[in-house]
Formats: structure tokens, C-alpha cells, sequence
């Protein structure tokens, strides 16, 4: 198959775009131009010349020469508008913006066919991990039942040096950052959302629907306490941050984002600090893993590479659930086995546990284990926010969780 000559217009030259920067120029096998990087600050210093950028995102989006535009900026607002206009011209467009693709990812597939182009964005789900590629390719005929992983780069760093080194969130976190591993405003990672908007991405390779995220239920680490890394600890555990969408009946799917308790025999256990993991399991391949770097520039500059590079051999995402439509429903009356950790009893009473297996209360430290509908979460999931609670899932009750 012969290669297209990419001239590349790229927007964003932070992180991301300097890891993509350097693993293009240390590559050997590929070479694209890149004849113009649109950035915000005209005053700020860069490594490279200023004759390589541009202030005015026109200059990239009206040249007719440009026929790759590569999109690495945060604001997902502008993304969407520098992604879209892109399409719109007949460019074929690669991003790593997950909020901005699970904001908007039925209209972005649809503009696809529109205006028969290319919108490629493995970055934006597993980092360096191939996982859109996989589930297009190898799962493509294959009947899914779950997938489950750690997609958060930022959390799992957190939760690795609380658990190995029995220190608190607050000075875990600032480690994260002077590593780089988080930004100056976590709220994103810690709270969930970021694995969130990539579980959406995911699930409609996965299953072939495209959810409103705001209809599935996360919850993140941000007010997890030395008790509970204390509690899992004693039990031969680890808290992991993991998303999770799995079959509920042949044409029904659930998913969430919860922290939950890692066993040592579990393929999530071993994956520390900033890599990621992907577990899934089908009917034909059974149970299959992947782990890779989930956090850094060149983790993530590496999965941008790799989809620059299929650009070049014209490589579209056929969306092969979504064609054969054989998932149709999305539910939340769905019963999860959940360690709550809290300090009122009326905020225990909230949760309307069905069942209880395990409880224990003292002045310093309450928690319960028991069954409860995630439908019953997502409806407290505003008033979860401002409770002094914990909540994870166990893992040991639900399908395939």
C-alpha cells in the first residue's frame, strides 16, 4: 500500500506535543512534515525556532497544503471548533482530546462520513496502550463480554505511592506533580472524569454505543484516607481507580468508574505508578491484558505517532459494533458488592444498602460492606461530593466485575 506525503498542521505544543515532536524526529522508518504549529502565547519560550509557529489557527486550517491536522491542546471548546473546521475543509484530523471526543462523539463519527475523512485518536483512551486499534481489529466479530483497566496515568501514581510508601493523598499528589504526572488543577484525574470520558471513547469501539457521559457514574480518590489503604493492606490489597462496561444481557451494557480492591493475583495489581492496564474478556479469546506507560509526553506522543502513521495509508476506524448494532441498551439497575468508609451514620443510611456482609465502627473509623444498586449511586452522585466518605468497589459481586 503506498504511504500519502502527510504535511502536518498541529495545534498545541505542550507535553504532548513536544513527546510527539521528539519521537517523530527519533523515528526512522516514518517521516512527516510538519509545517506549522498553531500556539496561544507568542511570549512564551520554545525549543525550537519561532519560525516553526503560528498564532493564528487559520493559517493552519485555510492552507490547502496542510492535509493532516494534529489537535494536542487542553480546552476542549476550541478543540472541538479546530477539529470540526478541519473536517469540514476535508482535512483528516488525529487528537488526544478525550473530553472533547466524549462530549461530542456521535456528531464527530457521523461528520467522518460527511465529508469522508479520517478522525483518529487512540492517544485519547489508553496513552501509549493500542486499545481503540485492538477492539476495531481483533474484536471487531468477537462477542465482548467486559473490559475493564486502569486508564489514569495520574490516580494510579497517587494510589502506588500511598500504598508503598503509607503516606497521605495531599503529599502523594504533590509528588505526582514534580514528576509531571499531574497539572496544577487534578480535579479531572482525582475525581474521575478523565477515565470517565475515555471509558465512554472505549465503549463505543467496544459495544458500538456512544454514551452521554454525564449518564454514566463516576467516582473518584480524592477523599481517600490512610484508613483505607490501612484496611486493603491488611487484606492483601490494592485500591486501583478502575472504569469497567461490561454486558448485563445480550443486548444491554453497564459501566462506571469506581476504586476497587485489587487482589495480588490479579493482572491490575502489578501495574503501578503511571502505566495503565486493559483487561478483556470475550467468548472466543477469553481474557486478554494490556499495560503501557499511561502518563508523560512521549508515552502519549507515541500513540499520536502511530496514528499519524496509519493516516498516511489512508486507515479510518470502521466502527463495527456500532454497524451491527447487536448492543442497543444502556442500564444502571445494576448490583455492586461496595466497601463504604464513612463518618456519620446518616450518611451510611443514604446508600440503602440491600445487603450487609461486613461491618465495623470505632471512634476514629466506620466502614460497611455490602450490596447496593449503581443506580442508587449515580442518583447520589451531586450529594457524594461534599459527604466525608470512601467508596470502592470490592470486585467480588456483579457480572464479570
Amino acid at each position: 500500500m503506498t504511504r500519502e506525503k502527510l504535511k502536518i498542521g498541529m495545534f498545541g505544543y505542550g507535553c504532548v506535543g513536544q513527546g510527539l515532536h521528539d519521537v517523530l524526529n527519533s523515528s526512522k522508518g516514518f517521516k512527516a512534515d510538519i509545517v506549522k504549529i498553531c500556539v496561544k502565547d507568542p511570549n512564551k519560550k520554545r525549543r525550537i525556532p519561532m519560525s516553526n509557529f503560528t498564532f493564528d489557527k487559520n493559517d493552519i486550517l485555510n492552507d490547502p497544503s496542510i492535509n493532516l491536522v494534529v489537535e494536542l491542546i487542553d480546552d476542549p471548546v476550541a478543540a472541538f471548533n479546530i477539529v470540526t473546521t478541519a473536517m469540514k475543509k476535508g482535512k483528516n484530523v488525529v487528537t488526544a482530546n478525550k473530553v472533547m471526543l466524549a462530549k461530542h462523539f456521535k456528531q464527530l463519527v457521523e461528520m467522518q462520513d460527511k465529508y469522508k475523512v479520517s478522525l483518529l485518536y487512540e492517544a485519547s483512551a489508553g496513552a501509549s496502550i493500542p486499545i481503540i486499534r485492538n477492539l476495531e481489529e481483533y474484536y471487531d466479530n468477537e462477542l465482548l463480554y467486559s473490559l475493564r483497566g486502569i486508564l489514569n496515568g495520574t490516580t494510579n501514581y497517587i494510589l502506588t505511592l500511598m500504598h508503598n510508601n503509607a503516606i497521605d493523598f495531599n503529599i502523594a499528589l504533590e509528588e505526582a506533580r514534580a514528576k509531571g504526572f499531574a497539572e496544577s488543577d487534578p480535579t479531572l484525574d482525582i475525581e474521575g472524569w478523565d477515565a470517565k470520558y475515555k471509558l465512554c471513547i472505549i465503549t463505543g469501539h467496544a459495544y458500538g454505543l456512544f454514551l452521554d457521559p454525564e449518564e454514566v457514574f463516576h467516582y473518584g480518590i480524592k477523599t481517600i484516607s490512610k484508613f483505607d489503604i490501612r484496611y486493603a493492606r491488611e487484606k492483601g490489597f490494592k485500591i486501583k481507580l478502575v472504569p469497567f462496561v461490561g454486558k448485563t444481557n445480550e443486548n444491554t451494557i453497564t459501566s462506571f468508574v469506581l476504586p476497587r480492591f485489587i487482589s495480588s493475583d490479579k493482572y491490575l495489581y502489578n501495574v503501578d505508578y503511571e502505566y495503565n492496564g486493559v483487561i478483556t474478556e470475550a467468548a472466543f479469546a477469553d481474557k486478554q491484558f494490556f499495560s503501557g506507560k499511561g502518563a508523560g509526553g512521549h508515552a502519549t506522543g507515541s500513540a499520536v505517532l502511530s496514528d499519524i502513521s496509519a493516516n498516511s495509508y489512508g486507515y479510518r476506524y470502521e466502527y463495527k459494533k456500532y454497524q451491527q448494532g447487536t448492543v442497543s441498551d444502556y442500564t444502571r439497575d445494576y448490583k455492586l458488592e461496595v466497601y463504604l468508609r464513612y463518618s456519620k451514620e446518616k450518611d451510611r443510611d443514604l446508600f440503602k444498602f440491600e445487603e450487609i456482609s461486613e461491618f465495623f465502627s470505632s471512634a476514629s473509623y466506620k466502614y460497611v460492606i455490602g450490596i447496593i444498586n449503581l443506580q442508587t449511586l449515580y442518583a447520589l452522585r451531586k450529594k457524594i461530593q461534599g459527604l466525608d466518605v470512601f467508596i470502592v468497589n470490592t470486585g467480588r459481586k456483579g457480572i464479570n466485575t
